[in-house]
């Protein structure tokens, strides 16, 4: 059996509200496997987004472990994190967060620019990144003349700029009309089958969950459903959790 790229042992993370503390995940268990496009559901408020940021190290667990290749970042330094994330995670977010001020394929390359080892030309990356994504005649567009979902691939292309394993996506159809959202979800797909990209999905759609391997349903901070993470899929897709 494979390792997991990502493992959850008994994640706890507690909020302070004023003089209240209120759990937001209890006791987490779960395991996701190297080109795995996995669905993370659940009501409002269910612990999603604490869960995915934990698992991008945005987040701190306040018990329990969170692993990323076997390496457990739940004690990791500020600067510890940053290292993970820049080598290992990308992050896609419901706001598209381009700045407004650059084209397409200078949003992209910027985080190339930025990179502590530079393993790519920032452009031609870029303009690679893009073009595989639908956006080659948008390279000089900046984000205002750009639709919804245009703007979501830019922002899945700058994700991907330094080419990581792992991409968290959070919500990232929730701004979009159903069409830009199915271009979003074919954006993510074909990532997966061109760069073996593992994915982890937050998301409200029921419909678009049923497109992952897997489903994961957290209520009230706990994985109340979904395939038990032990093992991989195997045959293609496994029945989906609902």
């Amino acid at each position: 059996m494979s390792k997991p790229v990502i493992r959850a042992c008994g994640v706890t993370r507690n909020l302070t509200l004023g003089e209240h503390v209120v759990p937001a995940l209890r006791g987490v268990d779960m395991q996701i496997f190297a080109q795995e496009m996995v669905g993370i559901i659940g009501p409002s408020g269910s612990g999603k987004s604490t869960l995915l940021g934990i698992i991008g190290g945005l987040d701190s667990p306040s018990a329990g472990t969170i692993e990323i290749d076997g390496e457990d970042i739940s004690a990791l330094s500020e600067s510890q994190l940053t290292d993970i994330r820049n080598q290992k995670i990308g992050f896609v977010f419901q706001f598209f967060n381009l700045i407004p001020t650059l084209t397409a394929l200078e949003n992209v390359a910027l985080p190339i620019e930025f990179a502590q080892v530079r393993r790519y030309k920032p452009n031609s990356r870029a303009r690679e990144l893009l073009e595989m994504l639908g956006m080659g005649d948008r390279l000089h567009h900046r984000p205002n003349e750009l639709s919804g979902g245009q703007q979501q691939r830019v922002a899945i292309a700058r994700a991907l700029a330094n080419d990581p394993p792992i991409l968290l996506a959070d919500e990232p159809t929730g701004n979009l009309d159903s069409q830009s959202g199915e271009q979003v979800l074919e954006a993510l797909a074909a990532i997966r089958a061109e760069n073996g990209t593992t994915i982890v999905l937050v998301t409200h759609d029921q419909s678009l969950a049923a497109r992952m391997d897997r489903v994961l349903t957290l209520v009230d901070g706990k994985i109340l459903h979904g395939i038990a993470a032990d093992a991989p899929p195997e045959n293609g897709r496994q029945p989906q959790s609902d």
